[in-house]
């Protein structure tokens, strides 16, 4: 009866964690002075998605000391549309939400004030997990110019502009036009000079029509493969790191309609414009989508996971990580090998290796992403 009870209340205290209010993980910052030790100048966050089917997930840029011993993220603000609904009980001072880096995958409170959405502007992890790709070697002066494009679209924002030159329509947030993948782009394209980079800009009468604002709309996976392949071009450096959704947590959003605690959302790899999005439970099968989580497992560093009952971070897994025209040309090999079997439907065991997001944060030796809830 005695072990029945701490049992219970170590899974109440696991379940409590993983809900606002609070301290964060106890080692947050001795784990983030360890990943810190490496020299990075930039984190690109590609947060997985939480729908059925093929989903979006989220994409946010850190930029390295930009918040007092912490880096600095910029995200898209979801809320920020002008809909007076949203404006009532969400954050919606900014579009570009700019939130420490601590506080955006871990924190129990926010900086952003008591609208900030928990799982979105901050504790990220309890929702869903994230992959962070390092940047190495940026310099000074682009590191500048993207936040001061990200500056500029705030203060577009709040002056409720028509229209800039990184978007041809009002500046506010609109979830198939200027999203937050549109915005990380953008911000390299047209902020830092990236010339080279291609950002769907739309058409915006065609695009008042959802299916093609659909066909038209950047998603996050797609631009960071193709910021990957631009900084890759500039000779920067590139790590990833997958920051864990812990699995524990009891929370249920107030202001979401479908009541779901976010232990049971789905936690999906975040697909590309695919059949892929037609998929409920099934794995992925796109060729593209194969060739990123692949590309992102290859160059991985580190495994980063969540005890709920020590409340506590957890280093699961080192890696050396490959460069990226190895890694490229080993996810593009797995990829093609693995898309086409599973067109022909064989039965057959994947080449690539990619994500496992599994109930107990146990990662498996054969990582390949299963997409049933967590």
């Amino acid at each position: 009866m005695l072990l029945a009870a701490l049992a219970f209340a170590c899974a109440a205290q696991a379940a409590d964690f993983g809900s606002p209010g609070g301290p964060p993980p106890s080692n947050l910052d001795e784990i983030s002075s360890v990943l810190r030790q490496d020299p990075y100048d930039l984190e690109l966050l590609i947060s997985f998605g939480t729908s059925k089917g093929g989903s979006a997930g989220h994409l946010a840029l850190a930029v390295r000391d930009g918040s007092p011993g912490d880096d600095l993220v910029y995200s898209a603000n979801f809320y920020a549309d002008r809909d007076p609904k949203h404006a009532e009980n969400h954050y919606t001072d900014n579009l570009m939400a700019m939130i420490p880096k601590k506080e955006y995958l871990y924190g129990k409170t926010s900086s952003l004030g008591p609208k900030a959405s928990f799982g979105l502007d901050f504790g990220e992890v309890y929702k869903r997990s994230v992959i962070g790709v390092r940047v190495t070697g940026v310099p000074a002066a682009e590191r500048e110019k993207l936040r001061a494009f990200f500056s500029r679209v705030n203060a577009d924002y709040r002056a409720r502009a028509p229209k800039a030159d990184y978007h041809d329509d009002e500046i506010l947030y609109g979830y198939l036009r200027l999203n937050c993948a549109k915005t990380i782009g953008q911000g390299f394209r047209v902020g830092a000079g990236y010339e080279d980079l291609e950002v769907s800009t739309g058409v915006p009468l065609l695009d008042r029509l959802r299916v093609v604002a659909a066909l038209s709309a950047n998603m996050p996976t797609e631009i960071a493969m193709k910021l990957m392949r631009a900084w890759d071009k500039r000779g920067y450096r590139m790590d990833v790191i997958l920051y864990r959704k812990f699995a524990g947590s009891e929370y249920v959003d107030p202001h979401e309609d479908e009541k779901i605690a976010f232990r049971y959302l789905p936690n999906r790899f975040p697909s590309v414009l695919s059949r892929d999005f037609r998929r409920e439970h099934d794995r992925y099968r796109d060729y593209d989508n194969l060739y990123a989580m692949y590309l992102l497992y290859n160059m991985s560093r580190y495994f980063i996971g969540v005890d709920g009952e020590k409340r506590r971070l957890v280093i699961e897994r080192r890696f050396t990580p490959r460069p990226f025209a190895e890694a490229a040309r080993i996810a593009a090999e797995a990829a093609r090998n693995d898309a086409g079997a599973f067109a022909r439907k064989e039965e057959f065991r994947p080449q690539g290796k990619g994500y496992d997001e599994t109930p107990d944060n146990e990662p498996s030796k054969d990582a390949m992403p299963d997409s049933a809830p967590c």
